[in-house]
């Protein structure tokens, strides 16, 4: 089974579900969304899978910095428009695999889904 993994390289969190991802031998692509971009389609699809917000980071330095107008009042539609300005503001990470999405790493439901 090959996975893909969506985050942004140097960000701790994913560098520990890469790891583990190594070290438990599952197969992975990487798509860093930070500079390869993410498309609203493939957003719309994870929003039907887990809902918009799982994956809207609102902790990241990215969320906190927006004015307070554009925290106000967030559903589907705004959620998507952030993460697509933004694509730091998506949870990280992202595991696709087949059958399913991961959002955030804990590594019992990654064996879970994985292994």
């Amino acid at each position: 089974m090959t996975v893909c993994i969506y985050g942004i390289k140097a960000c701790d969190t994913m560098k520990k579900a890469r790891g583990w991802l190594e070290a438990q031998g599952v197969a992975h692509d990487f798509h860093d969304y930070k500079t390869a971009g993410i498309d609203a389609a493939r957003i719309a699809r994870w929003i039907a899978l887990v809902g918009w917000e799982p994956l809207l980071n609102r902790n990241g330095t990215t969320f906190r910095k927006l004015p307070d107008a554009d925290k106000a009042g967030i559903d589907a539609a705004k959620a998507t428009a952030l993460m697509l300005a933004q694509p730091s503001m998506i949870k990280r990470p992202v595991v696709e695999y087949p059958g399913g999405l991961l959002v955030g790493f804990a590594p019992d439901r990654f064996a879970a889904a994985l292994l």
